[in-house]
Formats: structure tokens, C-alpha cells, sequence
């Protein structure tokens, strides 16, 4: 049987035969957009929305060379407005209290803040420093020092301990007392005073009196073992012995420069320092002082080193001992005199700094050596440069 119709062909996607099957565990991609102009936009039924320009700030926008104001345009035609018609980038404002819901007048003026209430009164309490101008009293620990019991500091310390008792009762710190006030250390505070030591170093040239300073060690680090005297090793005074808690806490007391040597005193007894170096301590203070004349100075004309007792004006040994004065302050009178045609002795009651190498600069002397040999009844005696020895009990300034 014949018919018309036609053999049908297969038709077949030639790109379908080169697709290869998916992985399925190949990560996904997202689809690449098209840059620029290429991608399609998309169209919606509403009006096309306006071109957003940039915003200097919130509020409306200002354009033109005026800076008139104009609104930004709303999204739609029929969109509702935004509360009280911001623009785009305006931020919303805080929501304020209606005034209905105030009190009457309360909504046109700022809510303050309670007042804090008022600082109760503080009774009237008198300075510590003016109660010895009004009844005689002073601080504990002042009255402490003099009485010679300690030193201030020291004072503090027992009195913080609780080894003070005023009037029978325990102490406190910075408390006033009167001048009839009863004052008793417990045998503890005795008792730690009693280990406290003095030194007697012979300072040598070089070393300097306090604390270490531009390349020079202090004369504290001589203290040891290896430099006590053997006298004083052998037959100490009191049975002492040299151990290492003798050389914590010492203080120079009268200090003497680097250029200078002889007897320097180190304790850590606080009566003994304020005794020496006190506010109205009157301690003598014996100095052996070569000099030479140089009335042009010490690099200058005329500068005689031998025999300068012999041109040294009488009146200029007179100055020496009581007419001078350092800092805009007069010096108390000394005691001056020649131990030998180029050597002075000098013996001071106070002690300012380099006080008497000023002095001899002020009447044409200038001094190349000077040693200390005595402070009040204790003296150097044969003790070795860069020695010490413990003061003895039986020993005293």
C-alpha cells in the first residue's frame, strides 16, 4: 500500500550531544551579570522611580548656586507620606511628649533635674598645725623629738605599731598633745633603738657623702667586714660584732665633699642625726684647711703657696671669723687660726654646703686640701683613710 505522506525526519540539537551531564557535586556559581549598559532592567508596573542624587547631609537637599531647598520627590504618585515629610536620608526624630499629657506651662520649658540634697555640715575642727599657736599643743611624733626620744620618722613608725601611749592610752597618728601630756614608748620601741648603729668612717678623696652621683660611689659602700678597723674588731666597745643589717638605713650626718676627707659620721639613730645636722643643733665642727693666696684667683696673678700666714692681711682673718655671709644669709662666728704658716683650723656650729671653701674665695684664699678631725667630743684620732669603727657605748657627741 502506498502512500503520500512524507518520511518524517528526526531533528537533533547539535549543542545537546556536546552538553555533558552535571556534577552533582560541582559548587554552584552564581550567574554573571552582564556590566554596565548590557544589563537588563527590570520593568515594573508603577511609575519609574527618580534618580536618587546624593545627599549632603540630612534634610532637605540644596541646589543651585543660591542654596534654595528643594523636596526629594516620594517614591510613587500614590505613596503615603513619611510622618512630617523628611526627605530620603533625614533621620526620624525622637518622639516628643504631647503637651496634653503635662501639667500647665510644663510642655514649653526643659525638665530640670533634681537638685541634690544639701551636704550636711561638718563640725568645726581646728588645724593640727595652728593647735600649738592657740594651746600650746604640737603633733605627737614632733614632741617625740623633743623630748629626744626618737626622730620623727621614727616616731611615726612606733606610733603606727602601737608603742606609744599618751596619758596611758594607745597613740594615734598626727594626734595633738599637750605640753603637760604624759608620754611612754613600750620596751619594744627600747628595744629596737637598742640595735640600731653609729659609724665612724675616715672618708677618703673621691667618694661622696650621700648617694651616688656623676661616676662617684657613696661612702657607704666602704662599710663591710674587710674595712673595720682591727681595733675596733679586736676590743669593740660594747661586744658588738659587724653583721649585715648594720649597713641598711645609714644617713650621713654632716656631709663632707667629694674633694675633701676625714671623720664622716653614719647612723641610723634618729637622735643621733638630729642632734648633728638638727635645726638648732650647736655641735662643733673641727676642719684642718691648707690654703694658698691668690687674691686674682687660683689661675690668676700672684698666687703665693708658701708662707701664706705671712701676706695674708690681718683683716681678711678677721672676715674668716665672723662678718661673712653666704646665700643672703650672715654666718654665725667661727673660730680661725693658723696651725702652721700655710694650714688654718676652722670650727664651725653649722654646716652649709662647701661653706668653707666659700668663705676663703670671698677674702683671696683658696683651698687645696681640707680635713675634718673632730664632731663635738668624738674625734678621727688614728683611724685609717678608708676605715671605720662603731661609735662605743660609752661615746658621745
Amino acid at each position: 500500500m502506498t502512500t503520500d505522506k512524507k518520511p518524517s525526519t528526526l531533528k537533533l540539537n547539535p549543542g545537546a550531544a556536546k552538553k555533558s551531564k552535571a556534577d552533582p557535586f560541582a559548587p554552584r556559581r552564581a550567574p554573571v551579570r552582564p556590566p554596565g549598559p548590557a544589563r537588563a532592567k527590570s520593568v515594573s508596573a508603577s511609575a519609574p522611580k527618580p534618580p536618587r542624587e546624593p545627599s549632603p547631609g540630612y534634610g532637605a537637599q540644596r541646589s543651585g548656586p543660591e542654596g534654595e531647598r528643594t523636596e526629594r520627590p516620594r517614591s510613587g504618585p500614590g505613596a503615603a507620606p513619611r510622618g512630617d515629610e523628611r526627605g530620603w536620608s533625614e533621620r526620624p526624630a525622637s518622639r516628643r511628649a504631647d503637651p496634653r499629657d503635662q501639667p500647665h506651662g510644663a510642655g514649653d520649658r526643659p525638665q530640670r533635674a533634681p537638685s541634690p540634697a544639701p551636704r550636711p555640715v561638718q563640725p568645726h575642727r581646728p588645724d593640727l598645725a595652728r593647735v600649738g599657736n592657740v594651746r600650746g599643743e604640737v603633733r605627737l611624733n614632733k614632741r617625740m623629738a623633743d623630748l629626744g626620744l626618737c626622730s620623727r620618722r621614727e616616731a611615726d613608725e612606733w606610733i603606727a605599731r602601737g608603742w606609744v601611749l599618751v596619758n596611758g592610752e594607745p597613740a594615734v597618728m598626727g594626734m595633738p598633745v599637750a605640753p603637760d601630756a604624759k608620754v611612754e614608748v613600750l620596751p619594744q620601741a627600747r628595744h629596737q633603738q637598742a640595735g640600731q648603729v653609729t659609724i665612724l668612717l675616715h672618708k677618703p678623696m673621691g667618694y661622696v657623702s650621700g648617694q651616688p652621683e656623676d661616676g662617684h660611689e657613696a661612702a657607704a659602700t666602704l662599710i663591710g667586714a674587710p674595712s673595720q678597723w682591727r681595733g675596733d674588731a679586736r676590743h669593740p666597745a660594747d661586744g658588738r660584732r659587724f653583721a649585715p643589717e648594720h649597713t641598711r638605713g645609714l644617713a650621713p650626718c654632716g656631709r663632707l665633699d667629694i674633694d675633701s676627707v676625714g671623720l664622716l659620721v653614719l647612723t641610723q639613730d634618729g637622735r643621733i642625726a638630729r642632734q648633728l645636722i638638727g635645726e638648732n643643733s650647736g655641735i662643733e665642727k673641727e676642719y684642718l684647711v691648707r690654703v694658698h693666696y691668690a687674691p686674682n684667683g687660683p689661675h690668676g696673678a700672684g698666687v703665693v703657696t708658701q708662707d701664706v700666714q705671712a701676706v695674708v692681711p690681718a683683716d681678711k682673718l678677721a672676715l674668716l671669723r665672723h662678718g661673712l655671709s653666704l646665700d643672703d644669709q650672715p654666718l654665725k662666728p667661727a673660730q680661725v687660726d693658723w696651725m702652721n704658716p700655710e694650714q688654718l683650723r676652722f670650727i664651725l656650729k653649722e654646716g652649709k654646703k662647701r661653706q668653707i671653701r666659700r668663705m676663703c674665695e670671698q677674702v683671696g684664699l683658696h683651698v687645696v686640701g681640707l680635713k675634718r678631725i673632730r664632731i663635738g667630743n668624738v674625734v678621727l684620732g688614728n683611724l685609717p683613710v678608708g676605715q671605720w669603727r662603731y661609735l662605743g657605748a660609752g661615746e658621745g657627741f
